[in-house]
């Protein structure tokens, strides 16, 4: 290390993601602690990410953009608080530099002295000299102020309508944030193609056409004369022929210019043009003063990619402290000689990447307009080197084909087997392990495959360690799909099982997803996709994610989740055979008072409902109409009850004996520790179902042992016992501790609890967790007791969030009218009509009989009766977005989706042919191998939205019928009523031909379907 009279003072001018970078690197290199940073932050908080600015309109969560940890009151972070040797004065902005005291002034009045100065004070917008500019409603794009502005502007004006000046990267990202907001969003680019320095005109077709198939509208060769309007925008001319547009609000985002300006009034040199002068070695024409990132100007260049400022950062933090004679390893230069303007981003969910050379005489072109995939190759004469390449639409290779780009070695396939490989988005015919270790994998924080494949070897275990360890995914996150390949492949080339994807719609296990939820703070399934997945989800991944999301944030599951979840969730009721659903109301422990027991009896008499008492002590009621069950839980609600959580994978029951309360061989309260457990972790959502019990003695009449967690009474506390369960494959549950008291036995499941929640499989029991997990018992006991990992503290934490914001699901929704709208059994008819037929048994009724042996019926796919025309049936706000709801026509149920990632309508008959129940409408929709489709919530057949044709079955198929939207109203091209009952005519197609006379009520036979039908009590009517 070089000391020669080092410099001590380092003053820092801007806070952004460089200046931050800058700081970072330097401490870290400091290990002799030599140097003490001052920087300075004009800003009211501290560096945050401005690449993540669209997010912040959805989650409006400032800690989740900051680069160094939650912000305190003050707008710094703990971890400027606390790290020794750095002071960030937030709010306050460098003004001047004296360059003969070696000084810096700020607004505050402040004067800091320095030895080194760095300037990062990055760029500002540019905002065109156009007439009318000025106006209010005029915004530019660039800091968290300026978002909160617009957001605010728009609610106090009630914008509708918006126009970005811009088609480049932050352009698009600003008319995403006003698509956002609601706004109908226009994107003005003066060039004839979207980001045209990134993409050529057929990869602006591709990127255009998926643009506009959200719902945003694009205007190329846009030549805006003036914005219009007194005082405020109210819209936008044009110099050419074109119609005025009326907008309420203009994003101006046409480029960035360099900030020089403390440059410039301290004597520094500056380009005429803009930009302050540096060499190879980053330093101005004063040799103490350095420049990096977008204020630089290199080599007349300025570079408005975070990757190159990241690079400069580590050049000036390196020649600091090492001088510039000390070549550092591998992963930085002494020297900044430029760099790649390679970008790889995810607009609006399309992926745009483009890298390396964008011309030459020889390139391979990939055009897939039906799938939305464009992709150019450019490579040398002999085709042995990529020199770059375009990508849109998909971009999952960018990486590797980037690595490629900077090898010096020839490619290990021909052009056409690369081309051919990544159109499946696959890696082509080299093993990522074959790649160089110098291969640069993430260009943000230049990290090479080597320091991957490292970093695995020594231990990290997870992807979230490798990105702790080596920084890599941490910038913009466009490296983290070919990451993930190098640790899987690492991972196994050292014997270690590698989880899989949880389906084509994401390249992640459930415990990955789990991790990247919490880190990244999401809320809501569009935010995972969009990060971290392609497509439009399934019914595997939709309740999967949900469930997570619902695990870390505890929110009402019909808040943001509804139309993710099976049909049990959306309705709170577990779906049963012919589509009527089961009410379980909470019995903690197994508890009831006379009164709840003849309030139930009530709800089942006025409703019809088949009653049972459960393995799980409680009181199952059963054959309820979706439509009916708000009513009735308003009525158990009003009783005391609680939701009992049947229908979702969550905590179900904990089963007690009656322990000292009664029995006289009891050790203890079984009943009120049972009581006790089941309140303290109902609600709490997992990757299954979970049960508990409590035996008060070693008899175990509870069955403590077979539960997911049980407590077996001794003379000298509890044994408790986890990972058991019944089922196909009964297992005792392991012993985790002996003779513990019971707030040791809640500290224990509190993590224990968690530790299953974040690290199992989809729908994967615990029994069968603990079966995988490497060590078993003994190594959960380590994790649990011994806090091996260092968790403890922070799953204690989680699952007190938990338990301090449990509401009652059913509370809240006979509550708020909107939800209850919800529950209705048609969008466009107050009717209500009788989904199965009753017959009765044991003095009770209950669904007729599946016919034995019976075929699927077949609707011929996509088949509609002639005689079309366009009927309303509702407008958009009555379907719910991304799901179905059911409408009547006729005696006919048709069931309409609006599948808004995809901008999209669709209708298909509401009865499944498989079984022939009323229930497609409450199916999840999602995507196929890229074909829009709903899953059938009963037994998850799929039928394709398009075509009707089931994808899983050929024997059967469903009808469609086209959809329109016109000014809000929702419209189905149908056949004349009496066509159509004809073929799908509720009664005849449930109930078949030996149904269509029943007998009478009064005979007690059969009970028919009915419109409007009223529930008959089944001891009313009998004889």
């Amino acid at each position: 290390m070089v000391d020669n009279g080092a410099p001590r003072n380092i003053v820092v001018i801007g806070n952004g993601m460089v200046g931050h970078k800058f700081c970072e690197k330097l401490l870290e290199l400091d290990a002799d602690k030599r140097y003490k940073i001052t920087t300075f932050c004009e800003e009211p908080r501290s560096a945050y990410n401005r690449m993540r600015l669209t997010e912040f309109f959805a989650k409006r969560d400032l800690d989740d953009l900051s680069m160094a940890g939650p912000y305190t009151a003050a707008g710094t972070t703990d971890w400027y608080d606390t790290t020794d040797n750095i002071e960030v004065l937030v709010g306050d902005k460098a003004t001047a530099i004296d360059k003969e005291t070696k000084t810096v002034m700020s607004s505050s009045g402040k004067a800091i002295p320095y030895d080194v100065a760095v300037i990062a004070t990055g760029s500002f917008p540019f905002v065109p000299p156009t007439p009318g500019i000025n106006k209010k409603g005029v915004f530019v794009y660039r800091t968290i102020e300026d978002l909160e502005a617009m957001i605010a502007y728009q609610k106090e004006h009630g914008v509708a309508k918006a126009a970005v000046i811009g088609g480049g990267l932050l352009g698009l990202e600003a008319a995403k944030a006003m698509s956002d907001l609601g706004c109908e969003t226009h994107i003005m680019e003066y060039a004839p193609i979207l980001m045209c320095r990134q993409i050529d005109e057929a990869g602006h077709n591709i990127l255009a056409g998926k643009i506009e198939a959200l719902g945003l509208k694009i205007h190329c060769n846009a030549r805006i004369s003036e914005v219009k309007g007194e005082t405020h925008v109210s819209g936008l001319a044009f110099s050419d022929d074109k119609e005025d547009l009326d907008v309420g609000m203009v994003i101006v985002s046409a480029g960035i210019r360099p900030r020089d300006e403390i440059a410039r009034t301290s004597g520094i040199e500056v380009h005429p043009r803009g930009g302050i002068v540096v060499d190879d070695t980053l330093k101005t024409s004063e040799d103490d003063i350095y420049a990096i990132g977008e204020c630089a100007l290199h080599g007349g260049m300025i570079y408005g990619l975070v990757a190159p400022g990241y690079n400069m950062a580590e050049v000036v933090a390196h020649n600091i402290v090492n001088g510039p004679d000390v070549q550092p390893s591998a992963d930085t230069s002494t020297l900044f000689t430029g760099a790649d303007m390679s970008t790889k981003l995810k607009l609006m969910g399309v992926d745009v990447a483009s890298f390396g050379a964008s011309t030459s005489p020889h390139s391979l072109v990939w055009n897939d307009p039906f799938a939305g995939v464009y992709k150019k190759l450019f490579f040398n004469n002999d085709g042995t080197r990529l020199l770059g390449g375009i990508l849109v639409g998909d971009a999952t290779d960018y990486t590797q084909l980037l690595a490629y780009t900077k090898s010096d070695k020839d490619l290990p396939m021909s052009p056409a087997e690369l081309l051919m490989g990544q159109r499946s988005g696959s890696a082509a015919a080299a093993s990522v392990l074959d790649m160089d270790d110098e291969a640069q994998i993430c260009s943000c924080n230049n990290v090479s495959k080597g320091q991957v494949v490292d970093a695995v070897k020594s231990g990290c275990d997870t992807m979230a360690s490798v990105k702790t360890t080596t920084k890599a995914c941490t910038g913009c996150g466009g490296c983290e799909p070919l990451v993930k390949n190098i640790f899987s492949a690492t991972m196994e080339s050292l014997g270690q099982t590698v989880s899989k994807s949880l389906c084509e719609h994401f390249p992640y296990s459930r415990t990955e997803l789990y991790q990247i939820a919490k880190v990244s703070g999401a809320k809501t399934f569009k935010e995972m996709l969009h990060s971290h997945g392609e497509g439009d989800g399934c019914e595997t991944c939709k309740p999967a994610v949900a469930s997570i999301l619902a695990s870390l944030n505890n929110e009402m599951i019909l808040d943001q989740h509804a139309t993710l979840q099976d049909t049990n969730d959306r309705s709170l009721g577990n779906m049963q055979r012919g589509g009527s659903y089961s009410v379980v109301p909470r019995l903690a422990g197994g508890e009831i008072t006379p009164e709840k027991l003849i309030a139930m009896g009530e709800v089942a008499r006025d409703y019809g409902l088949y009653t049972k008492i459960t393995g799980g002590q409680r009181i199952d009621m059963f054959g309820a109409e979706r439509h009916e069950l708000p009513e009735i839980w308003e009525k158990l609600v009003d009783a005391g009850f609680e939701s009992g959580h049947a229908y979702g994978k969550a905590l179900r029951t904990v089963k007690s004996c009656v322990g000292s309360t009664w029995c006289r061989y009891g050790m203890s309260d079984a009943i009120g520790l049972a009581v006790k457990l089941e309140n303290r972790y109902k609600g709490l959502r997992a990757p299954h179902k979970i049960k508990g019990g409590v035996s008060g003695c070693t008899r175990e009449c509870a069955e403590a042992q077979s539960k997911d967690f049980g407590l077996i009474a001794t003379e000298t506390g509890y044994d408790l016992y986890v990972c058991g369960n019944g089922g196909a494959q009964p297992v005792h549950g392991a012993l985790l501790a002996s003779s513990i008291d019971e707030d040791t036995c809640i500290k224990y499941l509190d993590r224990f609890l968690m530790y299953y929640v974040a690290t199992a499989d989809k729908l994967e029991r615990t029994a069968r967790w603990l079966e995988r997990l490497d060590g078993g018992i003994d190594y959960l006991k380590e994790v649990v007791i011994s806090d091996k990992l260092g968790i403890n503290a922070e799953l204690e934490n989680q699952m007190q969030f938990i338990v301090d914001t449990y509401q009652d699901e059913w509370a809240s929704v006979v509550k708020d009218p909107e939800q209850r709208k919800s529950f209705r059994q048609f969008v466009n008819t107050d009717e209500v009509e009788r989904g199965i037929g009753m017959i009765p048994d044991r003095e009770q009724f209950r669904p007729i009989d599946w016919p034995r042996d019976s075929k699927p019926l077949d609707f011929g796919a996509g088949a509609v009766p002639a005689g079309t025309t366009w009927v309303k049936m509702g407008v958009v706000d009555d379907f719910p977005v991304d799901g179905g709801a059911t409408v009547k026509y006729g005696e006919s149920q048709l069931a309409v989706y609006r599948f808004e990632s995809r901008n999209e309508w669709y209708a298909t008959q509401n009865v499944c042919p498989h079984k022939r129940a009323l229930v497609l409408s409450q199916g999840i929709i999602g995507s196929k191998n890229g074909i829009p489709k709903v899953a059938c919530p009963l037994h998850k057949k799929n039928f394709s939205l398009q075509t009707g044709a089931c994808l899983d079955d050929d024997e059967m198929s469903v009808m469609t019928f086209p959809v329109k939207v016109e000014e809000g109203a929702v419209y189905l091209q149908l056949p004349p009523t009496s066509e159509l009952d004809s073929v799908l005519g509720t009664k005849s197609v449930i109930f078949g031909a030996d149904c269509t006379t029943p007998t009478s009520k009064e005979s007690n036979s059969f009970i028919p379907f009915t419109a409007n039908s009223e529930r008959v009590n089944p001891l009313s009517v009998r004889k």
